[in-house]
């Protein structure tokens, strides 16, 4: 039985006191046997068949038994209340009831343990639950029913599902209120009139619909109101008529209201239009017009006084027919229509309005779907459409917007993976070049990064410490709002745990090592956990003193026969330690009744599960017991475990987890009740979740959570979500299908939907919006109908409410009506006053555009009116007056009655007051003035009655037969007498009286006023008819005075009359004679007269053949060197091979096809030479030529030559033939080049010599020039080559004749050269001789005379040939200063005048040579370049007007050459472009005429500026990385570089020294660039001298570059966008030497000006009717980057220019069909906005004046064809180079 078989007994028949012991003994085996059988079957059916109800009945319960049986069945119902608890709270939450928890204590009992670890797990899981559901319920409420947004469900200490529930219902809500606060945002914006506006949240779903009506709507009402603005600005401000509001895509109100608009406009514009046409009509002078159009009102007021002022100017006018159709009766003005049919200028309007809405179409869809697509989140994509101007602006801030958002958006997520997901603290995020609110985004992402990592790694390293027991450290960073909270509840819970840490360790100390029992640990001020956990301590420690204090007892009464106690063990102070046991079956009972009751305690009384009872040494019934005992606790152990983990998964909001444990009975029905617990929160948290992704996320209104089976809080939750995903599908739908119906012009429809907060005040301000909307298409649709069709003038819309857009809006339409009344009834008023004939009025309003030309031309009309009228008026008069003193003075015949008629009706009429008239007799032979009448005349003064010519102002106005006029009248005149008065007059005229130029008589007219012009005109005219009256009334008396002579005559005369007609016989016959004499005359005459028409026809024959061939050649040249073009070009890009594609024989091909037809070219220019020669076309243009010049010019080209084939040339040139010729000095340079280059091209050794010396003879005896010349100069070229034979010496100077015309001749050529030389001679009056001797060499001479005084054969020259007359005075004169080019020595300083007036280049040569400089001079740009290259001067001046290429192409190819950029250019001109020669490198720029201390000054500046010195450049520039950079760039030996980092700093040095160059960057902290350059530029009158460039990163807007060109003329600005353009910038400007740069700055600049920066991406519009020329021209510019557009005629490159805005520089072929490129260029140049474009001339007439006259044309360049590839790109470049 000790080792537990309880089957084992004693005899039963043993007797005495053994068979009492036997007896006792098998009882105890029988108990015990029952109590194991007992122990068993509760185990079985308590533990493992889940009958929680059993219990354990043993049958002896006395004593020990009672006590063993109520300690298990203690132990029983102690694991079984907690688990019962436990269901009923769980049970209670799957019904949804969350106000149930678990009691921590039952009839007095707490729960201890792991039973109250898991009651409260189960208890925390229910409270978050419980705290979930309200919030939701709370967020959904407030979303959904009452509307306010923003709010957030707060659930602390959630994990799991539960986390993610409230996150994605957060997620939800934050989703929610973004949204609408953005549509509210945006409606709001729009209800207040601002439109600027647009809902930008990223949505989905019917919430994206939406969001894309709000858009449109949005767009539409800005298109409408940016329309009807316009409109009313164009017809209301600047008088502009016929503008159209187009808004395209809207209907219902919004386009009738855009109808209404139009409609008006379209009207007014029509009825304006109609006055303007009639009142300009009548303005000059055509008053066959009315005004026809259909109008109403004020309107109709206004036509009908203009009509009648019509019919009262014209009373004999017929009425006009009226106007068919008004185009503006159907509103269709300015419109986009496609018209077939039409031509000219409608169809170029029409395609000009329909490609404008073409591009614009395009242009806003891209911008559209760009920003569609960063509104979707999709920030990949980029505008890529073709755009300048404003858009251009769009484009670059919207794709800059995409790239810092993509930016921005990278790092934001990647600072927020590595904070939030990853766990990486520390993390920033880098966005490079934002401003604004992104980069304030950027710094608040950061600085909450930065918080975080600071606050989080603070609370990881506390924690960590209290983990690993160091309760020393504390957290210290500085937190607010929940981190706060959560740095003191930590710092508090490490002071408590220290306290807490310190009692325990003193307690353990008493009681575990000193042996003290009954201590009790004191931690105060601790609560909650912290204080259960000290309770628990002091339980334990109160608990370990009373069990061994009783295990003490019991074991002393158990040692005694008593298992009530335990064995008494020796101890050392009150712990006595237990020294030794009983070896007995009581003791094994003992110590099995002890395993048992410690189990019982340890699962039911301190929940602490796992124990197990451990019996040593035990074996049988006790091994069995001790085991069934122990599956029991391990069961119940298991069980509550699996729950306990079940329920803590879900209280962490795991959901995932499940109860699987084998249980039966309760246990099962509790494991079911938590698993379906499990199951619908799962369901619940599952549709909550979709719910909120649909609305929140995906924006798809109307989804409802569907949990099946739930009941009671997760009903009722579900139930709340529901209503609000219900409340605002709802209320968004409204909300949709109010804003959808405004976007189509639908303005009744007003939100009735039930809301509350923030919804409800959205509902509100829509509605606000859609009435304001209503109220102001309403009041624009009245006015425009008032206005436009019923001429009812003064009608103003009124909006009550509106703002912002609206109130602009409405404020504009009521400015165009008011302006517009305004106008017309000025218009109507004035109208008024001209038809009741009042011309003093005049229209005085303010007006623009076609209204101020209509109150223009009525103002001037009301002008010419009035000065017709009294103009007519004064004529009226006048002729009326003229007419009656006529006939008044008709048949008058005395006299003395004629001057005093005269004198009593002209004095009255004129207003004078006193007058006398004098006639013009004869006294003794003399003519003197004799009295004829007075008027109003003084007895006391009376007038004399005779005066002399001459004598007083009577006198002399006969004497001058012209008036005279006195207005100062002295004091002691004749007065002017009356009864009352006595005056003196205060002007007085004399006026003569002539006919036919003879003084008759004199009158003079005194008045106390002053004579008017028109009785002057009078007077004038009053005086010529009183002549004539006078005359014949003097012819009169003669004539009856000589009819009594002729009477006495009559006898005298009948007498001769017989002698004279035998004198008429004899004469008769003497005029037969002659008769016959004129016949034969007249015959010689018709016969002259005859040869002289033929003569006449002949030259005109001539004249036309010779205009033929001109014509031909001309064309000829176009038609042969238009293909070269090609040849040449594309010959000479498959010679450079770009692509490297070609075989080198493929490239010698390409080289040799370019080399053949740049022989044809110069053969065809040979050609063209000899036929205009021969043509007579070639004109000679004499000047003075001096030797010395000529001799260095001609040799330059040579020499060169001449060394490298190891030849001599030699000049020889003799005093005695004086210092100049008088000659053309292009022809005679062109003969000696001819004869130079043959000599050196058929001498192989030896060497060619020039000598130049005066001649005697050796010309052709008889010569009609030389031999009457006074000097003959002979030019004699010599060589030592091959010879020419006699046989060939004829031939040569023959077309197309070579001394070898064989075959296999050795020297090439086309033979032309010697034949123009020849000609050219005789042209300029001489002539050339040859003489040779095979295998020696020849002598060419050319001779001609001093002064050209015509050619040496009868030619057609023209005309207009100057040829100066060679006197010494002129020579001195016009003598171009003699150069030191051959007096130049190493070291000396040497100035280059490039000048082609003699005058001022002497002017120049003196101020240099005054200076210490060598002087070399150039009278064209090929020359100085030539000159420059070889001499390498200190300096140059510089003409821009030369004779073979403009001054600013010589500036270019002298700064694109690396060896001669640095030399400082003096720009001298009468171009007021200072600017353009500034920016392109030029030192100085001075305007002729140029004043003598300036020049000086300047040359002086300029000299000093070239000794070579560090260079002072100032960088102003605030990022000290750029400054670096910068530094580091430009920096070396030759430069200084100073910086300043802000505007004042810059300024301040600017004004301390003097500088050479200045970089300025645009951003600067104090102030902007822009305000820098402005008080440099407007400072006290000072001028800046020293080039800015503006080295700036970003492109300049449309304002900022206007900006910048409004202060560029005393400043140089360059805008450099790269570190190479500011090297090679600040280069130009500073004037350094290349080739003293670093080696790597070399390159780099190397590589800039090889590259075609300039170039790449520009457009280029060629100009050209041949495709061959295109094609060629094009590929050149195309490999190059360029945009090629093209026209083949005038009329497509016109509509090209005006279209295209991007066109950067146009070439143009001069011959095209229809229109040439002169009219091309002229009609481009019209227009003041293209008049900077550059255009370049094309041509290859190759004629006389073609590049003068494309210059007056307008070209600003010209290059003759065919075109060299490097001039053309060379020329690209200098014009395009801004």
């Amino acid at each position: 039985m000790k080792t537990g078989d309880f089957n084992v007994c004693l005899p039963n028949d043993w007797d005495g006191l053994i068979g009492k012991i036997a007896d006792c003994f098998n009882d105890i085996r029988a108990l015990n046997q029952r109590m194991a059988t007992e122990l068993e079957r509760v185990g079985q059916a308590v533990g493992r068949e889940g009958f929680t109800r059993q219990r354990v009945k043993f049958t002896n319960r006395s004593g020990a038994w009672g006590g063993m049986e109520s300690s298990v069945n203690t132990l029983i119902d102690d694991l079984l209340w907690p688990t019962n608890e436990v269901t009923r709270a769980i049970g209670a939450v799957a019904q949804g009831d969350l106000l149930q928890t678990v009691r921590l204590e039952v009839d007095g009992r707490p729960l201890l343990g792991e039973f109250l670890r898991s009651a409260k797990i189960v208890n925390r899981m229910i409270g978050q639950l419980r705290e979930c559901t309200s919030e939701v319920t709370r967020v959904a409420r407030e979303v959904g029913t009452e509307g306010k947004l923003g709010g957030q469900a707060q659930v602390r200490d959630v994990t799991g599902v539960w986390k993610e529930l409230t996150e994605s219902v957060n997620f939800m809500a934050d989703n929610l209120t973004s949204q609408v606060r953005n549509i509210a945002e945006v409606t709001i914006a729009v209800a207040n009139g601002d439109l600027s506006k647009k809902i930008t949240v990223d949505v989905r779903g019917e919430i994206l619909q939406l969001k894309e009506a709000i858009n449109t709507m949005v767009d539409q009402l800005r298109s409408f109101a940016s329309e009807v603005t316009r409109v009313a600005r164009e017809v209301g401000t600047d008088g502009k008529l016929g503008g159209q509001a187009t808004v395209p895509g809207v209907a219902g109100t919004w386009k009738d209201l855009t109808d209404s608009v139009n409609a008006m406009c379209g009207n007014l514009t029509d009825q304006v239009r109609n006055i303007a046409q009639v009142t300009t009509a009548v303005a000059r002078g055509d008053l066959s017009r009315k005004i026809t159009v259909d109008v109403k009102g004020e309107i109709l007021e206004l036509k009908q006084t203009i009509n009648t002022m019509v019919d009262q100017l014209n009373s004999f006018a017929s009425e006009v027919t009226r106007v068919a159709r008004e185009v503006g009766t159907e509103g269709k003005l300015g419109g986009q229509a496609v018209v077939p049919g039409v031509g000219g200028t409608w169809k170029d309007l029409t395609d000009n309005v329909n490609f404008m809405a073409s591009n614009l179409t395009a242009q806003v869809r891209n911008i559209a779907e760009v920003s569609t697509a960063i509104a979707n989140g999709d920030l990949s994509k980029q505008i890529t459409v073709n755009v300048s101007g404003e858009i251009l602006q769009l484009k670059e801030t919207i794709n800059t917007m995409v790239d810092q958002l993509n930016a921005f958006a990278g790092e934001v997520t990647r600072v927020a993976r590595e904070v939030g997901t990853e766990g990486r603290l520390g993390g920033q995020a880098q966005v490079l070049g934002v401003a604004g609110t992104w980069k304030d985004l950027t710094d608040s992402v950061n600085s909450m990064a930065g918080n975080l990592t600071a606050q989080v790694r603070n609370i990881a390293e506390v924690t960590t410490a209290v983990a690993r027991g160091d309760l020393s450290r504390k957290i210290t960073v500085d937190v607010k709002g929940e981190i706060l909270e959560l740095k003191n509840t930590i710092n508090t819970m490490v002071d408590q745990l220290n306290a807490f840490a310190s009692e325990v360790t003193r307690v353990a100390r008493e009681v575990g090592t000193e042996g003290k029992l009954g201590g009790q640990a004191q931690v105060p001020g601790v609560a909650g956990t912290w204080k259960d956990l000290t309770d628990n301590v002091n339980f334990m420690a109160g608990n370990l003193t009373a069990q061994v204090r009783n295990i003490a007892e019991v074991a002393t009464a158990i040692a005694t026969g008593d298992l009530s106690k335990k064995i008494t063990v020796d101890v050392r102070g009150e712990i006595l330690l237990l020294k030794e046991t009983l070896n007995t079956t009581v003791d094994q009972l003992n110590a099995f009744a002890g395993e048992v009751t410690r189990v019982a305690r340890e699962v039911g009384t301190d929940g602490r599960l796992g124990g197990q009872a451990v019996v040593p040494g035990v074996g049988g019934t006790w091994k069995d017991l001790t085991e069934n005992v122990n599956l029991l606790a391990a069961n119940l152990t298991t069980q509550v475990r699996n729950i306990a983990e079940v329920t803590t998964a879900v209280a962490r909001g795991d959901l995932s987890r499940k109860i699987t444990v084998d249980v039966k009975g309760e246990i099962l029905e509790l494991k079911n009740t938590i698993n379906t617990m499990v199951d619908q929160l799962n369901a619940f948290a599952s549709e909550v979740t979709r719910v909120a992704r649909e609305v929140g996320t995906e924006g798809k209104l109307g989804g409802q959570a569907q949990v099946p089976g739930v009941a009671g809080t997760w009903k009722d939750l579900t139930d709340t979500v529901n209503v609000m995903a219900a409340n605002l599908t709802e209320q968004v739908r409204g909300i949709v299908k109010v804003v959808t119906a405004v976007a189509e012009g639908d303005l009744t429809q007003s939100l009735t939907v039930k809301s509350k907060g923030e919804v409800a005040a959205l509902a509100d301000t829509i509605n606000n919006m859609t009435r304001t909307l209503a109220t102001f298409a309403d009041q624009v649709t009245t006015v425009a109908r008032e206005v436009g069709v019923e001429g009812r003038l003064g009608g103003q819309a009124h909006v009550p409410g509106a703002a912002g857009t609206w109130k602009d809006l409405t404020g504009n339409v009521n400015l165009l009506a008011a302006n517009l009344t305004t106008q017309v009834r000025s218009i109507a008023d004035v109208a008024t006053a001209v038809t009741k004939g009042d011309l003093t009025r005049l229209i005085q309003v303010d007006a623009r555009g076609e209204v101020a030309e209509l109150k223009d031309n009525i103002n001037t009309m009301i002008d010419n009116l009035r000065l017709t009228t009294e103009h007519n008026t004064e004529q009226d008069w006048l002729k009326t007056n003229l007419a009656k003193f006529t006939s008044m003075l008709q048949g008058q015949r005395d006299l003395n009655s004629v001057g005093r008629l005269l004198l009593s009706e002209l004095s009255p009429l004129v207003n004078a007051h006193q007058g006398v008239i004098y006639q013009m007799v004869s006294d003794d032979g003399a003519h003197v003035l004799q009295i004829l009448s007075a008027y109003a005349g003084d007895n006391e003064n009376g007038h004399r009655t005779k005066l002399k010519i001459g004598e007083g102002l009577v006198g002399q106005c006969a004497a001058d037969k012209r008036r005279l006029m006195i207005k100062d009248v002295p004091v002691d005149a004749v007065p002017i007498r009356s009864t009352f008065f006595r005056s003196v007059p205060r002007s007085i005229i004399v006026l003569p009286v002539l006919f036919e130029g003879q003084v008759k008589a004199v009158i003079e007219l005194a008045t106390m006023g002053e004579f008017t012009l028109l009785q002057t005109t009078f007077l004038e005219q009053l005086t010529a008819s009183i002549g004539i009256v006078l005359n014949s009334i003097e012819a009169t008396m003669q004539t009856e005075g000589l009819l009594v002579q002729s009477q006495t005559l009559a006898v005298e005369l009948q007498t001769q009359q017989r002698e004279l007609q035998n004198t008429n016989d004899q004469l008769e016959l003497k005029a037969q004679q002659v008769a016959e004499r004129n016949v034969e005359v007249e015959r010689k005459n018709q016969q002259l007269e005859q040869a002289r028409r033929a003569l006449e026809e002949k030259a005109a024959e001539l004249a036309l053949t010779s205009k033929y061939k001109s014509e031909f050649l001309a064309n000829m040249s176009h038609e042969l060197r238009t293909p070269l073009n090609s040849i040449l070009i594309l010959g000479q890009q498959l010679g450079e091979n770009p692509e490297s594609n070609l075989t080198p024989k493929q490239v010698e091909f390409a080289r040799t096809i370019h080399s053949a037809g740049t022989d044809l070219l110069n053969l065809i220019s040979d050609i063209l030479d000899l036929s205009k020669i021969e043509s007579g076309t070639v004109t000679v243009e004499a000047e003075e030529v001096f030797f010395q010049n000529l001799l260095d010019r001609i040799a330059l080209p040579f020499r060169h030559d001449a060394d490298s084939r190891g030849l001599s040339f030699d000049l020889h040139s003799e005093t005695s033939i004086g210092r100049s010729i008088v000659t053309d000095p292009k022809r005679l340079q062109q003969v000696l080049k001819n004869l130079l280059s043959n000599a050196f091209k058929f001498t192989e050794s030896g060497g060619v010599k020039l000598d130049v010396h005066a001649a005697t003879e050796g010309w052709t005896a008889g010569h009609p020039i030389l031999s009457q010349a006074s000097l003959v100069v002979a030019f004699s070229v010599s060589d030592t080559g091959v010879g020419i034979p006699p046989e060939k010496q004829k031939i040569i100077f023959e077309a197309f004749q070579q001394a070898d015309s064989s075959t296999s001749r050795r020297y090439g050529g086309t033979g032309l050269g010697l034949a123009i030389s020849r000609e050219l001679a005789s042209l300029l009056g001489g002539e050339i001789q040859l003489r040779s001797t095979p295998g020696e060499g020849s002598t060419f001479t050319l001779y001609l005379p001093t002064a050209y005084v015509g050619p040496s054969i009868a030619v057609s020259v023209n005309p207009n040939v100057r040829i100066p007359q060679a006197t010494p005075d002129d020579a001195v004169a016009t003598e171009p200063i003699a150069d030191d080019r051959n007096h130049i020595a190493e070291g000396d300083k040497v100035l280059l005048i490039v000048e082609d007036d003699p005058d001022f280049a002497s002017v120049l040569a003196d101020y240099g040579r005054s200076n210490g400089l060598r002087i070399v001079t150039a009278t064209n740009g090929g020359e100085a370049i030539e000159l420059a290259r070889f001499f390498r001067p200190s300096a140059i001046t510089l003409d821009v007007f030369l004779p073979d290429m403009l001054g600013w192409s010589v500036l270019s190819r002298l700064k694109q050459d690396s060896g001669l950029r640095h030399i400082p250019v003096l720009m001298l001109t009468i171009d007021e472009n200072r600017q353009h020669g500034l920016a392109r490198g030029a030192f100085s720029f001075f305007t002729k005429p140029v004043d003598a201390e300036e020049l000086k000054f300047a040359l002086q500046r300029m000299l000093d500026f070239s000794t070579p010195r560090r260079r002072r450049l100032l960088v102003v520039e605030d990022d000290p990385v750029q400054r670096l950079a910068i530094r580091s760039l430009i920096e070396h030996d030759d430069v200084e570089i100073s910086e300043a980092a802000s505007g004042q700093e810059a300024l301040v040095a600017l004004k301390s020294k003097d500088w050479d160059c200045v970089v300025l960057d645009l951003t600067l902290p104090d102030m902007s660039g822009f305000d820098v350059l402005e008080r440099l530029n407007g400072g006290n009158g000072h001028v800046i001298d020293y080039p800015i460039v503006v080295f700036t990163g970003k492109r300049l807007l449309q304002e900022e570059d206007i900006r910048l060109r409004a202060m560029a003329r005393s400043i140089v600005i360059k805008g450099v966008e790269s570190p190479e353009r500011l090297l090679d910038e600040t280069a130009l400007f500073m004037h350094r030497v290349i080739a003293n740069l670093p080696v790597e700055k070399q390159r780099m600049l190397e590589r800039l000006h090889s590259s075609d920066e300039d170039l790449v991406g520009r457009t280029v519009l060629l100009v050209d009717d041949d495709p061959r020329n295109i094609f060629a021209l094009a590929s050149v510019l195309e490999r190059r980057g360029m945009r090629v557009l093209t026209a083949t005629t005038g009329g497509e490159a016109i509509d090209l220019v005006e279209n295209d805005c991007a066109i950067s520089i146009v070439l143009v072929d001069i011959m095209m069909p229809e229109m040439d490129g002169y009219q091309t260029i002229q009609i481009i140049r019209q227009d003041p906005t293209l008049w900077s474009l550059p255009i370049v001339a094309l041509t290859a007439k190759a004629m006389k004046g073609d590049r003068e006259k494309c210059l007056r044309a307008g070209a600003s360049d010209y290059l003759a064809k065919p075109v060299n590839t490097e001039q053309l790109l060379s020329a690209l470049r200098m014009w395009l180079h801004r």
